[in-house]
């Protein structure tokens, strides 16, 4: 080829590539995008959004940006130009619209850890196959017959080991607790024997990975991770042989007592989707409930009477238990605890566990007369939503009065620091989204609740505690409490 041939290429190549920038500057200046700045190149704004920050605020990094932008802005984050979303009607729009406007796009590095079966990862058909077995597994019978009690006697076994005037972290406590009913339920491990500590042991190792920079080096938390990651998976997999030998050889059948015996009985799964289903289940049933729980023994004792009317709460239901000659909590006991489940949402919504989602819009998407093109990242920050003063009277005190249907039962709700509300209750439910929602709220949400009203409803019968040192959840953007929420107890006596 002539010189003369090879230049006319070049040019032509560089017309092309000047040509295709040139109609998407045009396309993107004719798009109505919400305001915003895009930040570093590929960094974006990804260092100010992550900021550590108290849990029970947006940030500062959301505060400046929705004053400067509004509740509708964009940003780059994640390496991705995206659309950040702190407007409840938005958010809604988005988690109601899964699957047909938008579809979940977590970061590349959470499905290298996770594993790319990983519930939180997938989308489309195998995403609902995967949930599928998870709510069967999680269905409201399987709660009311046999979860209940075993959620009660793991909330017995690691309170009854309490020991007064010494200080000890509620939040691995609370993790604790989480695990050992988890690990139970899905392959059958009794709580504090070898092998159930050594896989919690390798379980928190992983833990710190999946929530750290996905930096696959050595002493990185990251890289120190996917070692924990492989070795949970060998032993999940050391497991399903154990069981299956058993099947082959006939010496026994596989009881549908856990979950790992569901999958192997009743799925097409391949050996790999089972690990990274178990591994996922273990890592959104564990983690999220316990610092959900780890929260409210953190909230109430800022809020005396909200102790106090948990306690009368919880004392007549113990009353009648006993009169009955019951001893175990039934799921009409449950259902009584009125009071107990406005703590929890109000714990939930305060402590914002789930801070946002990773979503991507799959079409071009207009609302409120912004633009979202197809492809761009979109982040609904269900934070923003849960702490917005128009949405929620004083957001930042822990107020469970807030969450009573009928407001003249607000008893006690000025005193003890805890304000009083005029905010509807539907108008707070409708916004009101700490498990997400749509096709992809989240398979637990129930068992999380339970898990935390069982939990209360033996601490306040059972114990006084205080906060024994200065501490506070941050978000990281996971929530966390730096010094492990260290608490100190006393026994009380139920009359």
């Amino acid at each position: 080829m002539s010189d003369l041939s090879l230049t006319l290429c070049s040019l032509t190549g560089i017309l092309a590539i000047a040509l295709i920038i040139f109609l998407f500057k045009r396309k993107q200046q004719r798009l109505n995008l919400p305001p915003g700045k895009m930040g570093w190149p590929f960094l974006g704004e990804t260092i100010g959004y992550l900021k550590p920050h108290s849990a029970i605020t947006v940030g500062e990094f959301m505060e400046k940006h929705i004053a400067r932008n509004g509740k509708i802005y964009k940003s780059k984050l994640f390496g991705e130009p995206a659309i950040v979303s702190a407007d409840a009607g938005l958010n809604r729009f988005i988690l109601q619209n899964e699957g047909k406007l938008f579809e979940c796009s977590y970061p590349r590095s959470i499905g290298g850890i996770l594993g790319k079966w990983s519930m939180l990862v997938l989308v489309g058909d195998m995403h609902r196959d995967m949930r599928i077995i998870s709510l069967n597994f999680l269905s409201h019978p399987r709660l009311r017959t046999h979860l209940l009690k075993d959620v009660e006697k793991h909330t017995l076994l690691v309170l009854s080991s309490w020991k007064e005037n010494c200080i000890f972290s509620a939040q691995d406590e609370a993790k604790k607790f989480t695990f050992n009913f988890m690990a139970n339920h899905i392959m059958s491990m009794d709580p504090g024997n070898v092998e159930t500590e050594q896989l919690k042991e390798e379980y928190v190792t992983f833990m710190k990975g999946v929530v750290s920079a996905p930096i696959n080096l050595p002493g990185f938390a990251y890289g120190k991770a996917l070692k924990s990651r492989s070795t949970i998976l060998k032993f999940i997999e050391g497991k399903m042989e154990e069981r299956i030998k058993k099947v082959t050889e006939g010496n026994e059948s596989l009881e549908e007592d856990d979950l790992l015996n569901r999958v192997c009985k009743h799925s097409n799964l391949s050996t790999e989707q089972i690990l990274d289903l178990i591994l996922s289940l273990l890592f959104a049933g564990h983690e999220t409930s316990s610092v959900a729980i780890a929260l409210a023994i953190y909230f109430l004792p800022g809020c005396p009477r909200a102790i106090e009317q948990l306690r009368e709460e919880h004392s007549e239901i113990a009353r009648a238990k006993k009169q009955a000659g019951e001893v175990e909590l039934t799921w009409d006991d449950y259902k009584r605890m009125e009071f107990t489940h406005c703590v929890v949402n109000e714990t939930l919504r305060l402590g914002n566990v789930v801070r946002f989602l990773h979503r991507k819009a799959i079409k071009d998407v207009r609302y409120k007369g912004y633009d979202i093109p197809c492809g761009w990242k979109v982040l609904p920050v269900i934070a923003a939503v849960h702490l917005d003063p128009s949405l929620f009277d004083q957001p930042q005190h822990f107020n469970p009065w807030r969450w009573l249907q009928n407001s003249s039962s607000n008893r006690g709700g000025s005193s003890a620091g805890c304000p009083s509300t005029s905010t509807s209750t539907a108008s707070m439910g409708n916004n009101f989204m700490p498990f997400g929602g749509g096709p992809r709220l989240c398979a637990g949400s129930e068992l999380a609740k339970m898990e935390m009203a069982v939990f209360i409803h033996h601490l306040v019968l059972n114990y006084h505690w205080e906060l024994a040192d200065t501490d506070e959840p941050f978000a990281y953007p996971f929530v966390d409490f730096p010094k492990g929420l260290p608490i100190r107890i006393q026994r009380r006596r139920f009359t």
